[in-house]
């Protein structure tokens, strides 16, 4: 799906993973690029999960049923096995005593766990609050885009949005800073639709609007000054204002990164957004992002013959935590899920036509022309999306 310059998308996970990263491991006090690089991952999911499905929807041998069985089955292949293989791990060796809310993590309710708890026990699950919105999201998405009315789509992103942003003005959730303003579904949507609208733009072959091409510096200003000049306030009002503000701002100089890339940057930004390692990391994001409180926690565990400091945040625990945790997912990558990735191959979204079939040269020739009505044909929207 899409083209070659796609990969550097891969790019921006990386930079993604590596807020998270550096939030987690070095950064001292409470950091907020962490949230920003889960933001970013959330647009970089709803523009790509969108995509894909409308240029499904488009094929000419398009059928809902089969569309949506191959997505739920392509999605379980990527995103179960080393997600339950974590699960496993906490409940063999109980890692920060975490039995007893595994049920809500296997079930990808994690968010609500630490909402109704208001606190990060088991913090070593922490992160799965993100994977349980994703999860959320796809179980749901898919429907608005197989099923609803085509000319209605972006309409519907528009209103998901509308109503993300209408929930962080719900006073008796969001007045006082609490874990549930964050964690529940309405507050990432916004961030999800603005992929999904992306790519409605994207897939219309329409650029990003003249406001957001002129204005995004501007976001991306306020959101800085707030960030680094303006302190918490003890006002609760003034400390709901910043953050709404927070949450809010990088929005449109997300999608507009996002765009960039997804059309593929030129010059030096394009070469630096192709350098091998990066792109590399970006590969393997999940499984970092997966494993690296994991990870972070068997570090403290060993401290006594780790000569670097690892039970603080800082240079010793974003080296040696970190370093492990891309060794593991490289080695999960490897081993565990490009294996599995591979028989997503006998779920293709939109089945093989029959001449295709019979044909290699049949299917060149229908590429090449397409179809009368202006759809994609069905096999090359198959081919291309063997990548994924």
């Amino acid at each position: 799906m899409g083209s070659a310059r796609d990969i550097q998308l891969d790019a921006l996970r990386a930079i993604a993973v590596t807020m998270v990263l550096y939030s987690h491991f070095f950064a001292e006090g409470p950091s907020f690029w962490g949230h920003i690089g889960v933001r970013l991952f959330f647009v970089l999911s709803g523009f790509l999960i969108t995509r894909l499905l409308l240029e499904a929807r488009s094929a000419t041998e398009f059928e809902t049923g089969p569309a949506l069985r191959s997505f739920y089955i392509r999605r379980m292949l990527r995103i179960f096995p080393p997600y339950f293989a974590v699960l496993g791990f906490v409940w063999l060796v109980d890692l920060d005593q975490s039995r007893g809310s595994l049920v809500w993590h296997a079930l990808y309710l994690s968010n609500f766990w630490y909402a109704l708890h208001n606190n990060w026990n088991p913090w070593v699950l922490g992160h799965f609050w993100s994977l349980s919105i994703e999860e959320q999201f796809y179980l749901a998405w898919p429907l608005v885009v197989l099923l609803a009315p085509r000319r209605r789509f972006e309409a519907i992103c528009i209103a998901v949005i509308a109503l993300s942003l209408a929930y962080r003005f719900y006073w008796p959730i969001t007045a006082t800073p609490t874990l549930t303003r964050d964690l529940l579904p309405p507050a990432s949507m916004d961030a999800l639709a603005s992929g999904a609208l992306l790519a409605c733009w994207h897939f219309r072959g329409a650029g990003l609007p003249h406001w957001m091409r002129l204005g995004w510096p501007a976001f991306a200003a306020a959101f800085l000054v707030i960030e680094w000049l303006v302190p918490e306030p003890a006002d609760p009002t003034l400390e709901w204002a910043r953050w709404l503000l927070r949450e809010v701002l990088p929005l449109v100089p997300l999608m507009v990164i996002v765009a960039a890339c997804s059309r593929g940057l030129g010059g030096i930004l394009g070469r630096l957004a192709e350098v091998p390692p990066l792109l590399g990391l970006g590969r393997i994001s999940y499984g970092v992002y997966l494993y690296h409180p994991i990870l972070l926690s068997l570090a403290v565990k060993a401290q006594p013959w780790i000569p670097l400091n690892v039970s603080e945040q800082g240079p010793g625990r974003f080296l040696v935590a970190g370093a492990a945790t891309i060794v593991a997912a490289w080695i999960s990558w490897v081993v565990f899920e490009r294996p599995l990735n591979s028989l997503k191959r006998y779920f293709p979204y939109v089945a093989r036509t029959r001449s295709a079939q019979g044909s290699h040269d049949g299917w060149l020739a229908t590429a090449a022309v397409g179809p009368p009505d202006g759809r994609t044909p069905a096999l090359e929207l198959q081919r291309t999306d063997a990548r994924r």
